[in-house]
């Protein structure tokens, strides 16, 4: 599968079944904002780099785990427009893994848009809140209002970019059999 055609059906998809896919991802989502915030608020009064790197890992790690939930959730979607949810962790990580053996092109194409609409999303209203510097060195003990809209818009980039990312990996990886484990091709 081309990057074109993964782009052009993850979109499809998260028209044709928006409902169910945005509710799976705004549930991971509001999940991972519980240890998303509770690492920020470790470093919120410690301007040390160090620790604020080590605070981004910890985000990326939650966030990857949240994209390979979701991912897994929706292996059926092309298929029965079902979200299932038990066994999604396995699912999403064999569905990963195939989508990036399969087609490295899309699965980058996916995670670059995906990133491109995440950072519009969440970008501006973090830098009109913390300050350019803010939002690229720690945070500096920000006011709970900047804090809050800086964590509300990185929720809403979650919830907007995740369910694309996990499509683009669900079409690429192919057969959503192959991920059931109800037969091999």
């Amino acid at each position: 599968m081309s990057p074109a055609q993964a782009v052009r059906g993850a979109l499809t998809l998260l028209r044709r079944h928006a409902g169910r896919v945005y509710a799976a991802a705004l549930a991971v989502t509001l999940v991972n904002t519980v240890p998303d915030v509770l690492r920020q608020l470790l470093v919120y009064r410690d301007p040390s780099l160090l620790d604020a790197l080590l605070v981004d890992v910890v985000g990326f790690t939650t966030g990857l785990l949240a994209q390979v939930w979701l991912t897994g959730a929706l292996t059926e979607v092309p298929v029965s427009g079902r979200v299932r949810t038990a066994g999604a962790f396995a699912r999403g990580y064999a569905t990963a893994l195939r989508a990036v053996r399969t087609s490295p092109a899309a699965v980058l194409a996916g995670v670059v848009l995906g990133g491109g609409v995440s950072a519009l999303i969440t970008l501006p209203p973090s830098v009109a809140a913390l300050g350019a510097d803010g939002v690229l060195g720690p945070l500096d003990a920000p006011s709970a209002a900047a804090f809050t809209v800086a964590t509300v818009s990185d929720v809403v980039a979650s919830w907007v970019t995740l369910p694309f990312l996990a499509l683009v990996l669900v079409l690429v990886a192919g057969s959503t059999r192959r991920f059931a484990g109800k037969g091999r091709a």
